[in-house]
């Protein structure tokens, strides 16, 4: 049945932190004012194994997988960019607008959702101007920079309707048989992931498509691999459970030094 529940442990010692995030996904049938994802982070102390904290992981979660994927469009966006699309319009769709206007200078934002209501609600209650589209073509045609957070099973993105030079963050689409990008669009654009293991297990816009994976967001950080800014890119993002930690961390010590 389309319902899972996640656990994602990770202790980072550079943080000097430990947690588990315990993720609820439930693939709604029908439009729910419940989210798709829910979650929790439990924060443990290192050193005795001491429940800390529990701290709300679907909050945590919105702000990390955006704050990824606006590291990723710094690094590999064309240097022009001027139009923003959004395809999707539930949660991550917020956090990324959020997190993409304040970055970055965008002269356009546009936005489709397969049910259109949700759509102009986004649209509606977001700070800046959004152009609602009435497709997604019409949404995706001359952007330079697209964003992907859906609950589709098959492809809504396609190569034949992107700009060359474009950069694509692929959120959605996070089990082994469930696509947002088409074939053409994975196998001619340069592919960066947050973890290759995880990519080749779990991303079904990688593994069905084949498509070559050219280097790990990480790789590019630290200046081992290229950025290619130039080139159509695509960053399949997954998350990392030590994505949460650092999170939780930072949120649970911002919260001590304030009491």
């Amino acid at each position: 049945h389309p319902r899972y529940l996640g656990v994602m442990p990770a202790y980072s010692a550079a943080d000097d932190a430990l947690t588990t995030k315990l993720v609820t996904f439930y693939e709604h049938l029908k439009d729910s004012s419940v989210p798709s994802h829910q979650a929790t982070v439990l924060l443990f102390d290192p050193s005795n194994g001491t429940l800390k904290a529990v701290l709300d992981g679907s909050v945590i979660t919105a702000k990390r997988t955006a704050a990824v994927s606006a590291i990723a469009t710094k690094l590999l966006m064309p240097a022009s960019a001027e139009v923003l699309c959004i395809l999707g319009a539930g949660v991550q769709a917020y956090s990324h607008y959020d997190i993409f206007t304040e970055l970055f200078t965008f002269k356009e934002v546009r936005i489709w959702n397969r049910t259109r209501e949700k759509a102009l609600k986004f649209a509606a209650s977001v700070g800046g101007p959004v152009r609602v589209c009435s497709s997604a073509q019409e949404a995706v045609t001359g952007a330079d920079v697209i964003v992907t957070v859906t609950m589709a099973t098959a492809p809504i993105l396609f190569g034949a309707w992107v700009k060359p030079g474009a950069h694509i963050n692929a959120v959605g689409a996070s089990r082994p048989d469930w696509r947002e990008l088409d074939d053409e669009l994975m196998r001619n654009s340069v592919l960066f992931v947050d973890s290759r293991d995880a990519a080749l297990t779990e991303s079904g816009d990688v593994i069905l498509s084949g498509a070559e994976i050219f280097a790990e967001l990480g790789e590019v950080l630290k200046g081992t691999k290229p950025a290619l800014p130039e080139k159509t890119t695509v960053f399949k993002s997954l998350g990392m459970a030590v994505e949460d930690t650092v999170a939780a961390k930072f949120v649970y010590d911002a919260w001590s030094a304030g009491n």
